[in-house]
C-alpha cells in the first residue's frame, strides 16, 4: 500500500520520501557508555528535556 501509506526516511538530518521499502542497519563499531543519575530514571530524564522542567 505505498501508495496509501507515504514514508519518509530521515536520518542525521536528511530526508528522504516517498519510499516504498526502507532498510535500517545499525553500526555495531561504534560503541558509546550512556551516564546517568541512578536517582532519576532515564524516562525521566527524557520527559524534563523535552518538555522543561
Amino acid at each position: 500500500e505505498a501508495d496509501k501509506r507515504p514514508v519518509a526516511a530521515v536520518a542525521d538530518h536528511f530526508e528522504i520520501r516517498d519510499l516504498a521499502r526502507v532498510e535500517i542497519e545499525t553500526d555495531h563499531a561504534t560503541s558509546l557508555i550512556l551516564l546517568h543519575d541512578p536517582g532519576h530514571s532515564l524516562d525521566e530524564r527524557i520527559l524534563r528535556e523535552q518538555f522543561g522542567p
